[in-house]
């Protein structure tokens, strides 16, 4: 148990690994929050734990159940983002698997705290059914409207249309390892919430909002339970100009040993000018390369992104590529010069980039595809869909309505 405090409400509680859960009263999904994976963002954890304690006098009208996990114990104790490693960085495909071989060769506070999360989320799976539901929650350095970020998935997509929020698309083509990508490779439904700047007392009413409007979008309570049109209203009013999808196509790294310093007064989804100074790396001047939005930009001693290159994603393209994955067209691509499947799966592309230079990403992500670059001349992309448990998800509601 450790505790952990909230500047805005001047509070501080004991938590533990699991900082609650809800066993309702009727059969129904199982939904999974995370909180506090960054040690500096607690708000989610206020958060939960006042829904929670709202939640058990009524747990008789909670269909299913409702599990809140802490993240990074140690770094939300002592106020940091991480402590050697971001714990949002290391759910890799090979650190995973070495976790679940038993063979894992290295270990540290946050790859401590990791094996932790995973054991706990691995126990509620194996005791609780499905249909399962993730939802990651998380603050931002930046003042900021709330949003979700989605791996784009046809399954995440259907779900998230029901929020009144803007939804980015592929920010996980620019970080490697964080949780919601190990649980959408499980084929899940899975997604992460921002509800603010980390300091901002607006930011645990946003997660409070957000949480209630889950609850009753996967089925587990009705909106009258969940005063649904209140919450609903408080999360639509705060991004009524930014509202739609859009997608990450550039970021600015930062490498080890190097200064980045942002320039003060940026904002989320803030548009910025061609030749604007946006920041400084190593004394160096950063301009924005062309007008484009502004996203997540870092005002944090600790982190690896110094900011991010939105665009909206235009209605056309989302149906476009809904009927391209809904047929499956992919499956020609490899008839196609310098295209391969990676492995006899089939769920990986190889591109050569010299022979099919004329295909760009957005092309690959109208079909589901994630792309990772591979060297200079190939890129590997891994399909979104072909793990999906849709079938799972099926009797739905916001499901039924999708089809």
């Amino acid at each position: 148990m450790v505790k952990i405090h909230s500047k805005p409400l001047d509070k501080t509680i004991e938590i533990e690994r699991v900082i609650g859960e809800i066993h309702g009263g009727q059969h129904g999904p199982t939904i999974i929050f995370t909180a506090g994976i960054h040690g500096n963002e607690p708000s989610g954890i206020f958060a939960l734990k006042q829904v929670l304690e709202q939640l058990a006098p009524k747990r008789k009208l909670v269909k299913g159940k409702i599990i809140a996990i802490s993240g990074n114990l140690k770094a939300l104790a002592a106020g940091i983002r991480f402590s050697a490693h971001d714990l949002n960085r290391l759910w890799t495909s090979e650190l995973m698997n070495e976790v679940n071989n038993g063979t894992l060769s290295q270990t540290n506070e946050d790859i401590d705290e990791l094996v932790e999360i995973h054991n706990v989320i691995k126990e509620v799976m194996t005791k609780y059914p499905g249909p399962y539901y993730f939802m990651d929650l998380h603050t931002t350095s930046s003042e900021s409207i709330p949003f979700l970020t989605v791996n784009d998935s046809s399954l995440n997509r259907d779900f998230v249309n029901q929020y009144p929020l803007p939804i980015i698309f592929g920010i996980e083509e620019f970080i490697e390892g964080p949780i919601l990508s190990y649980i959408n490779e499980l084929g899940y439904v899975s997604f992460g919430f921002e509800g603010g700047q980390h300091d901002g007392l607006y930011s645990i009413d946003n997660h409070i909002a957000f949480i209630y409007t889950t609850l009753v979008y996967a089925g587990v309570l009705s909106k009258k339970t969940a005063d649904y049109h209140h919450h609903y209203e408080m999360l639509a009013k705060s991004s009524v100009d930014s509202r739609g999808f859009y997608e990450v196509y550039d970021s600015l790294k930062i490498r080890n040993g190097e200064v980045f310093k942002m320039k003060p007064g940026f904002v989320n989804f803030q548009t910025v000018k061609k030749n604007q100074t946006l920041a400084h790396l190593n004394d160096k001047k950063i301009v924005a390369d062309k007008t484009a939005k502004i996203f997540m930009p870092l005002y944090q001693p600790k982190g690896d992104d110094g900011f991010y290159m939105i665009r909206r994603i235009a209605p056309f393209f989302l149906q476009l590529s809904r009927v391209l994955r809904r047929f499956k067209l992919d499956n020609l691509l490899t008839f196609l010069p310098g295209i391969n499947w990676a492995d006899k799966t089939k769920d990986t592309l190889l591109v050569n980039l010299r022979i099919a230079r004329f295909f760009a990403k957005k092309f690959f992500h109208l079909l589901g595809y994630r792309s990772i670059q591979k060297d200079k001349t190939h890129l590997i992309l891994r399909n979104r869909e072909a793990a999906a448990r849709t079938e799972e998800y099926l009797d739905a509601k916001w499901k039924l309505k999708s089809t």
